[in-house]
């Protein structure tokens, strides 16, 4: 059976660009992340190249914290179509440059670096436009289902991704560039077909008071702000990702053809929780139960650091993956839902910045951590920190807790709204 948003053209095409995206995305990542780490290598011990690890997560998040402002307010002022188009062309390029070099035998940390900081750029744009366009395809009773399949989406991708960019590169190093870049032409494509959609217009006035506007109806919604600060923290803290070269090289000895099952392994967990929410919505106590899951990821993360054996390390990977879709899903469908559809790319800015921070950065805090302590000592370290944020957020924002369901009325902007058809 077809899932009820699937039925409906503009969200199955925004659907397929994003699940091309994320499998280009995903396949680029790991390659970057494996020519960065073996590269730094030939002349660096494992610390100093855990801390090359390190840096790349910060080059893609410092555009993110200047353009967040610029990000969302675009998303809000502009065609959202537009917005995401133009992501999609410079990161198609990014991969033909990557592709370029590496064809060429002139690749260098450099180039990686720059590349990197450019899809940080991106992405900058891309979060606050995708999630603003999908709830303008959807009836708002089908927003929770329809951000279950978008993750779905994504996860999937995630666990392709990975596996796709590694035999690639096993086939030639510059292979997975070139496909990537052939999988943004076809999302590019498909975002095209998406007719003129109907979105609230922001009102008149000053677009640095509109961008203020967004942080400030963050700062006003403890339940938003509440939910943004806590995937902040608790995945800053408690991420692996930029890891997992090291404890596929240097713990568990499993090298390049093992890291794409462990960098997949979370994506597989979390597509499974994802496809059973896009079927079969939660309905009751999603506050308890998105605190819940973030302290089962944290308990997973700690015991992966701990692991020796490769099968219970994809175990655990697996886990913390499901945990943390779970969270994410409980998450996005309560931002969204309290969310007025002019603020929607603002707030959707800070959303990214977040999530980012809580990536990018939580992979140059993880690197940086484990240049000074160890990659054991720091992976089991953010664990048990995780659940420590997150025992302290149910107390400092009791509104998560109290959230019982996403039966929610309709969010009204804090002025009359102008009607507005994209074109």
């Amino acid at each position: 059976m077809i899932p009820e948003p699937l039925k409906i053209p503009a969200f199955r095409a925004l659907w397929l660009a994003r699940l091309a995206t994320t499998i280009a995305q995903m396949a680029m990542v790991i390659v970057i992340g494996w020519q960065v780490y073996d590269i730094a290598r030939q002349t660096m011990d494992v610390r100093d190249a855990a801390f090359q690890l390190g840096l790349i997560g910060l080059v893609q998040f410092v555009p993110l914290v200047l353009l967040t402002p610029v990000s969302g307010w675009t998303a809000d002022r502009l065609d959202r179509r537009h917005v995401g188009r133009a992501v999609l062309i410079l990161e198609m390029a990014c991969a033909l440059i990557l592709f370029w070099a590496t064809w060429s035998g002139s690749i260098s940390l450099p180039t990686l670096f720059a590349v990197a900081a450019l899809l940080g750029v991106a992405r900058a744009f891309a979060g606050p436009a995708f999630s603003a366009l999908a709830p303008n395809l959807v009836p708002r009773e089908l927003l929770p289902r329809a951000i279950a399949l978008s993750s779905t989406a994504w996860q999937a991708g995630a666990i392709a991704g990975p596996a796709i960019g590694g035999i690639l590169y096993d086939v030639t190093p510059h292979l997975p560039y070139a496909f990537s870049a052939a999988l943004f032409a076809f999302a590019t494509v498909r975002l095209f077909t998406i007719g003129p959609v109907r979105r609230t217009a922001l009102q008149p006035g000053s677009p640095l008071r509109q961008m203020a506007d967004g942080l400030s109806y963050v700062r006003r919604s403890r339940l938003v702000l509440g939910a943004i600060t806590l995937d902040l923290f608790a995945v800053l803290l408690g991420g692996v990702t930029a890891m997992l070269p090291i404890f596929a090289r240097d713990i568990l000895h499993v090298g390049a053809d093992g890291l794409g099952p462990l960098r997949a392994a979370p994506a597989v967990g979390a597509t499974l929780t994802a496809i059973f929410f896009s079927v079969q919505p939660l309905r009751s106590n999603v506050g308890v139960k998105m605190l819940s899951a973030v302290v089962v990821f944290g308990a997973a993360t700690a015991v992966f650091g701990l692991s020796r054996s490769y099968t219970l390390s994809l175990a655990m990977l697996t886990v913390l993956g499901a945990a943390d879709m779970f969270s994410v899903y409980i998450r996005q469908s309560l931002i969204q839902l309290h969310t007025p559809d002019d603020m929607r790319g603002r707030v959707g800015a800070v959303s990214t910045l977040a999530i980012s921070a809580s990536n990018e950065l939580g992979e140059a805090r993880s690197g940086f951590t484990a240049a000074f302590v160890g990659p054991i000592t720091a992976t089991v370290a953010g664990g048990l920190a995780a659940i420590g944020i997150t025992l302290l957020w149910a107390q400092l924002f009791p509104e998560l807790r109290r959230a019982r369901s996403f039966d929610l009325p309709e969010p009204a902007p804090e002025k009359p709204p102008a009607v507005a058809s994209g074109v």
